[in-house]
Formats: C-alpha cells, structure tokens, sequence
C-alpha cells in the first residue's frame, strides 16, 4: 500500500500585502496538485488587484508592484471563492492539502471571504473536512532539538529540496509538498502508519504546544509578543477588518 507521503497530495500557497491576517489581503496565490513524487504538477495560479496599495516592502519580497496588479490582477471576490472550491475539490478527492504555516495562509483566505464574500473559510469543508500537511508543524515536532530557523528556504535547504523562485506562490507550494515528501521518508518509521486525516488532528496538538513553548520563550525575552495557538485556523475575531 502507497504511504500518503508517495501518493497524492495537493499544496496551497499565497503571496500577501503584508503579514497580518486580519487586516493584509492576498495578491496572488497557488494551488498545486501532484499525483506521485516525480510527476508533472497541475498548476494553477490566481492573480489578485486586492484593492488597497501594496506597501513597498511587499512588493520588495514578492516583486508585485501595485501597476502590475491593477493591470493584470483579478477583483478579489470571485477569485477567493475560486480558490476555495479549488481546495474543496483536492479534499472532496481525497488529497491532503500541504500548506506552509498553515494558520497564516487559511486564515488569511479566510478573512478575504468573509470580506468579500461574506462566507466563511469553513463553509466549504462542511461535508468534507481539510485535511492539512504544515511541514512546518511537522519538522519542529518530528525533530525538535534541531537548532536555527524553519522557514520555507531553511527547511528546503535541510532536506535538500530545490526551491526555484522563491516568494511565487506555485514556487513555494511545490516546495512545500516536496518537503513534506522528504519528511516523511526521513521520518517513516514515526508516520508511515498514520492517515492524513490522523496527523490533521495530531498537529493541532503539536502547533498548540509548540505555541506554548514559544509564548514560554517570548516571556523569558521580555517580549509581550502573543503566539495563538489554533490550527490550521485562527478564530475570527470580531474586529476583523
């Protein structure tokens, strides 16, 4: 039987104005489906006029300028609920969606619909619920006294992924997938006996402690920095812009 990290899996990944979920917008994003390791990727890609300015230092990390966006870019509201039924359908399939700390770009997506389409992330897996792969969640659990970072290009680099064209959307969502892959041979004997849907319910556990563990670190620094620990989605808030 075909261990989930060989098979099928379909990764998310956004590009943003910023990184405040509750207040940023999307600019582009990516979904990215792979049937098995090492065949070709269907790809497809959403670019977004978000309809407020794109401050510079967005613009310096992903290199959409606000002129590019208005000329190409999509109005917001129907491409969020294009990407949701996207993500809905790779679950309805049965793919684990991988997505990069997964609480910044669900919540995110989630606070556009709810701007723009006065629906809720969560309507859209109310019969089918997501089933999400964080290589983030999952790295910092399955090898946690590792020092350094663990961004996207740290955890590329540890398990020898190629990340080509860092900070696009279709970029970073292959590499996301390809690290989970690698992580789950390196760490087979630990999640080959596991189904996605287990490991959905089992990071929630792992990202909540690892949030704990990093509010500890915060107030030890001094720092008044709050971690939420809710996974792979942040409570709405009810001041959400």
């Amino acid at each position: 039987m075909t261990c989930w990290y060989e098979g099928p899996l379909a990764a998310f990944d956004t590009e943003t104005t910023g990184v405040d979920v509750e207040t940023d917008r999307i600019v582009s994003a990516a979904v990215v489906v792979q049937d098995a390791p090492g065949t070709r990727p269907r790809v497809t890609r959403w670019l977004v006029n978000p309809g407020v300015p794109v401050p510079e230092a967005a613009t310096a990390v992903h290199g959409l300028t606000d002129e590019h966006l208005q000329r190409e870019g999509r109005w917001p509201a129907p491409v969020m609920e294009e990407i949701a039924r996207a993500l809905a359908e790779q679950t309805a399939r049965g793919r684990p969606l991988v997505v990069m700390n997964a609480p910044f770009d669900l919540t995110l997506l989630d606070r556009e619909l709810r701007r723009h389409r006065a629906s809720p992330l969560d309507h859209w897996f109310e019969t089918t619920p997501l089933q999400v792969l964080d290589p983030r969640v999952l790295d910092k659990h399955l090898d946690r006294y590792r020092k350094g970072r663990r961004t996207l290009t740290d955890l590329c680099a540890h398990y020898e992924v190629v990340l080509d064209g860092a900070h696009d959307a279709a970029a970073d969502a292959q590499a996301a997938m390809d690290v989970v892959r690698a992580v789950g041979r390196r760490f087979a004997a630990r999640l080959e006996r596991l189904s996605p849907a287990e490991l959905h319910t089992l990071q929630a556990v792992w990202h909540a402690a690892q949030a704990r563990g990093l509010q500890a670190w915060f107030a030890r620094s001094g720092s008044e920095e709050a971690v939420d620990p809710a996974w792979p989605l942040r409570p709405d808030l009810p001041a959400a812009a």
